[in-house]
């Protein structure tokens, strides 16, 4: 029998090992919906919580449209010709008219790269196509400081000065923000390095809720709906995908009223209640485009975490394609290799302003202290897998048949998806093992 981990463009087999008794923890079913560009047409005119947009759009003059960096797999190229020939409609000029890539602090997509995120050469054509670049000071506006925390707000001025703002995305888990999309797009997306520093320090990162599928007493999540009051407000279109990439859902209006709605239906499928613990997690970095990088590798790390028993193994498979990420995280990965993790914990706990990425390297030693991460991968080298801090494994099968021999129990469960599904222990459910082949 083999199990498919979702793994770069497709998927990796995975032959099980003699003896394994398999349990597969994906979601069930979504409803598929059969004509996505007519479902983004329908939420275009019927919004959550405002007039539809063609009336907001009557007599403005400039439009700031948000879509995500190409770390996401948003299925930009569905509804940004909807959006943009609605705006034109109803009288909107091109050149008033910005598709503004929110990168937060990733690097800039550009050429080949931005057409396949962009996804419909007419919008190219059409209209200002641009990426948020965190660190230029002119480019962003001071709004003053969050009422509660007192985290300092600079936005991208192409936002703030234009009269429609509306933050594009997809609503899945996220493991400091609980979900992804609407507020989350413009903060981090479109803030200055100070914002993103701020409220991704240390303090914010150790908190208890800022976790997987957690709004409530979210302290990332407060604080973007803060920034989204101190904006004035703003739309957002949100949509929701399959395994597959396939829409299961849109709608849009007002950026936290959609975005609430959109995520009591992507919870109903992502989290999944899991009867029991296990030794040996086996997950993946949810393939391309999430697995380009190690950076992002540790979102597959995290997500399953609440089902691994303590001191367990935790196998994660990610093409990392594109090797680790940034400088600035390869330092903060050297930084955590060199001084080992409770040190290097001690080291950001004081900062008011995390360094640019560490924050990715904080939220590594979650599952470090869990248990035994270790890594299959083809796309790093070995100069880079000393700086992953985990351990590197050339065989799944048999880092698998080790694990079931290590732990004395061959049930070894599977999330072929990564951290687009989050399992929840869950004493008393039902999660049957997979069948033999």
């Amino acid at each position: 029998m083999t199990i498919e981990l979702l793994y770069g463009r497709g998927t990796l087999p995975v032959a099980l090992p003699p003896g394994c008794v398999p349990t597969i923890i994906e979601k069930r079913a979504m409803p598929v919906l059969a004509d996505p560009r007519t479902a983004v047409e329908r939420a275009l005119e019927a919004p959550v919580g405002t007039p539809p947009l063609r009336e907001l759009a009557r007599g403005k003059r400039s439009a700031c449209i948000l879509i995500c960096d190409i770390t996401r797999p948003v299925p930009n190229g569905l509804f940004l010709p909807a959006l943009v020939r609605m705006l034109l409609d109803a009288g909107v000029p091109r050149r008033g008219i910005t598709v503004l890539v929110a990168t937060g602090l990733h690097r800039a997509n550009e050429g080949a790269e931005l057409v396949e995120l962009v996804g419909d050469p007419w919008v190219l054509d059409a209209v200002t196509v641009v990426n948020h670049d965190a660190t230029v000071d002119a480019d962003h506006v001071l709004l003053g400081r969050t009422p509660v925390r007192g985290t300092v707000v600079r936005l991208d001025r192409r936002l703030v000065d234009a009269e429609l703002k509306i933050a594009t995305g997809l609503v899945e888990p996220h493991f400091m923000a609980g979900w992804s999309g609407g507020r989350k797009v413009i903060a981090p997306g479109v803030a200055h390095a100070e914002t993103i520093r701020t409220f991704h320090n240390a303090a914010f990162m150790a908190h208890p809720r800022a976790a997987n599928c957690v709004l409530d007493g979210n302290p990332l999540h407060e604080e973007q709906v803060a920034i989204i009051e101190m904006l004035g407000g703003a739309l957002a279109l949100n949509t929701v995908i399959d395994d597959r990439r396939r829409l299961t859902f849109v709608n849009f209006g007002e950026i936290l009223t959609s975005h609430v709605q959109a995520v009591g239906f992507a919870r109903e499928y992502a989290q999944v209640p899991v009867g029991r613990r296990f030794a040996t997690v086996v997950t993946s970095a949810a393939g391309h485009p999430l697995d380009k990088t190690y950076y992002q590798t540790v979102k597959g790390m995290v997500g399953p975490l609440d089902i691994l028993e303590p001191g367990g193994d935790l196998i994660v498979a990610s093409a990392c394609s594109e090797g680790m990420g940034s400088k600035h995280y390869v330092e903060a990965q050297r930084r955590l290799v060199d001084l080992g993790p409770e040190v290097f914990d001690e080291s950001i706990r004081a900062k008011s302003h995390a360094d640019i990425d560490e924050w990715q390297t904080q939220m590594q030693l979650k599952p470090m202290r869990a248990g035994r991460v270790r890594l299959y991968t083809d796309g790093l080298t070995e100069v880079d897998v000393a700086l992953t801090g985990v351990e590197r494994v050339a065989d799944l099968s048999g880092a698998i048949a080790d694990s079931m021999e290590r732990h004395r129990t061959p049930s070894v469960a599977f999330v072929p998806e990564g951290p687009y599904v989050v399992p929840v222990h869950a004493p008393g459910a039902e999660r049957r093992p997979a069948p033999s082949a």
